[in-house]
């Protein structure tokens, strides 16, 4: 079994590539082929309309499986936290709703996903929002500061969910939320595919059940958890198991 620290070098240097080679990764069927990542990069941007297409056009790497900010209930002079910011699109959409009274904190362990997300920002001209080094497991970030909390397509590739979510409960206020777009699947993930790197990277082998799932956010102490969206992945060949991408919110 790969350790946690394989596991990450592992990620990391997909989305190396990914941020350098400019391709679509995140979301099953997404790194597959290359009309699989045209069809699911048409669709995230069909799922961006309505926001500035500088924006878009810009930080839109066609990462993710929802749109968590369109969810998030995000209001002027809040303090939201991204998880896995990737270049910054989540991000630069939240700190146009929080206004310049508001702060908006990204984060992400990828040193090349980090310099292209702060050149975007540079780029887009905002200043409410900064990016940070670091893992979800152990967040940059000070407890009990932050209002909201948005991930997408990102908790799927960490190792230790429970850590995860402990530090999601840790950095947010007390009645704060978050907002997670996450792949997770239903049935059994053969260990084969669990050893599988690049289908780690792909976010197939690091999800977990969705009621296992379910049962982590419960355990860190979340209530009013509902699944906003959900929506069954189809592969070109038959799975052993069902994989979904879902949008859920939790209370602290």
């Amino acid at each position: 079994m790969k350790t946690n620290e394989e596991i990450k070098h592992s990620v990391r240097k997909e989305y190396t590539r990914v941020v350098t080679q400019a391709t679509s990764c995140c979301g099953p069927g997404c790194c597959g082929s290359t009309d699989t990542e045209t069809s699911v990069s048409r669709k995230m941007n069909e799922r961006y309309e309505g926001v500035d297409s500088s924006i878009v056009a810009t930080a839109d790497l066609g990462l993710g499986c929802g749109t968590p900010t369109a969810f998030a209930g995000l209001e002027e002079g809040m303090t939201v936290l991204d998880l896995g910011s990737g270049a910054g699109i989540d991000v630069f959409v939240a700190a146009q709703t929080v206004g310049p009274t508001g702060h908006v904190i990204g984060v992400d362990m990828t040193d090349a996903m980090l310099e292209k997300a702060e050149r975007n920002r540079i780029k887009l001209g905002i200043r409410n929002a900064e990016f940070r080094k670091g893992e979800i497991e152990s967040l940059p970030v000070d407890s009990a500061s932050i209002d909201r909390i948005i991930s997408n397509c990102v908790i799927n590739l960490v190792p230790d969910k429970r850590r995860a979510f402990a530090e999601i409960s840790r950095v947010l206020k007390s009645g704060g939320k978050f907002i997670v777009s996450d792949i997770v699947t239903t049935g059994t993930v053969p260990d084969t595919m669990r050893e599988n790197m690049r289908l780690w990277a792909d976010c197939i082998s690091g999800a977990v059940d969705k009621e296992e799932y379910l049962a982590v956010i419960r355990e860190a102490g979340f209530h009013d958890i509902r699944i906003l969206t959900e929506k069954a992945y189809d592969f070109p060949e038959p799975m052993p198991f069902g994989v979904f991408s879902i949008t859920l919110e939790a209370v602290r």
